[in-house]
């Protein structure tokens, strides 16, 4: 049996940073992840936006860990040569009653500690993004873009670097309480061939669940069963190369009142090309990428307000994501980040429902880890 200081379950960027920033500290540290690849999930299937921490509830863990970790995020990238751009962005309103929301949604940023934020009119708007159609907007400077893939990467070469061992193709199917530790089995090896895989048991000191889509079934192994993962699908579309003038940064409208997504905006990534969504549905399959999915019409009746050219044959459909939502349907509202230690398993460190703004607050997320770790190893 391997014995380990921390194994750390799932590889995405919020797994990879707390890998990096573990074993930094500590040796013996293990990461495993399922799929083929770091990242592949909700890490990469985004839009790739550090965003500034406007959104959130004063207090909340998720303004906390937003507006940190876009600092921290964009001093890691420029440090680190991680593709990024610091580029702002817009939140456009249409109406003086859009316009009352938007102060709001300034004050509400500014009581997170959000700097750069100011209320600009439609000529400004029109300076910066010719094609957009607002009465007014809200200027946020510290939003930029990212190269989520290549932020993984060197998150995990960096782990991999200080000592990590870092597994892709290993789930984990059983954790069991022992004295002083956590036995972690896992099975390395395709799921598609069981005669292939291999069974190990590594008996872990500190047990991280960074699992995403199924950290909840990590929680119930460590004996909590009260958390429950409700997937969002969110579906992109890509402004055709001819009509990519577009758009030239990112421009958002204000967001769903109930909570559930920031609404399908118009993103210009680091490679030129423009993403209109996500839209934002329940799904009951947690891996279904594909389904169903919309027809670009559907993108241009929630984008058209803001660009009032976009047409059909403008759009083609792009990839999609599926985001760890804990508030089921029916219900409104946002729910918080879960980020403590687990009472009914006191050597194992609960992340749950890291959704959006997870990506940018991976690095803080990672840095409250850490804090939390050292509660269990020193």
């Amino acid at each position: 049996m391997d014995r380990a200081n921390i194994v750390i379950i799932g590889g995405g960027v919020v797994g990879c940073a707390v890998a990096r920033a573990v074993s930094a500290r500590w040796s013996d540290v293990f990461l495993v992840e399922q799929t083929p690849k770091f990242g592949m999930g909700a890490s990469t299937r985004n839009s790739g936006v550090i965003h500034s921490g406007i959104y959130y509830p004063p207090g909340s863990l998720k303004a906390q860990m937003c507006v940190e970790g876009n600092r921290m995020l964009h001093e890691f990238c420029a440090a680190h040569n991680v593709p990024h751009r610091n580029c702002g962005k817009l939140v456009v309103a249409h109406g003086h009653g859009q316009e009352a929301a938007l102060g709001n949604l300034a004050e509400n940023g500014r009581a997170n500690g959000v700097e750069g934020l100011r209320l600009v009119d439609r000529t400004t708007i029109r300076a910066r993004e010719p094609h957009i159609e607002a009465s007014a907007a809200l200027e946020v400077l510290s939003t930029g873009i990212v190269s989520a893939e290549d932020l993984v990467k060197t998150l995990a070469r960096m782990a991999t670097e200080q000592g990590a061992n870092l597994l892709t193709h290993t789930r984990v199917i059983r954790i069991e309480p022992r004295t002083d530790s956590l036995a972690v089995t896992v099975v390395e090896g395709d799921a598609d061939d069981p005669a292939r895989a291999n069974e190990e048991t590594i008996e872990a000191r500190c047990v991280i669940n960074c699992a995403g889509l199924f950290a909840d079934d990590i929680a119930a192994m460590l004996g909590n069963r009260s958390y429950r993962i409700y997937p969002v699908r969110g579906e992109y579309c890509e402004l055709v190369r001819a009509k990519s003038y577009l758009v030239n940064n990112l421009v958002y409208p204000l967001p769903h009142t109930d909570g559930l997504s920031l609404g399908v905006h118009l993103t210009r990534t680091l490679w030129g090309t423009v993403l209109v969504g996500p839209t934002a549905d329940y799904i009951a399959d947690r891996n279904d990428y594909e389904h169903n999915r919309l027809p670009v019409e559907e993108f241009v009746r929630r984008a058209k307000p803001m660009l009032p050219e976009l047409e059909a044959a403008d759009l083609q459909l792009a990839y999609s994501g599926i985001r760890a939502k804990l508030v089921p349907p029916g219900h409104e509202g946002l729910a918080d980040f879960v980020i403590t230690r687990e009472a009914s398993a006191p050597r194992a460190i609960q992340l749950i429902g890291i959704e959006s703004p997870g990506l940018t607050s991976s690095l803080a997320i990672a840095q409250r880890v850490v804090a939390l770790a050292a509660e269990i190893l020193e």
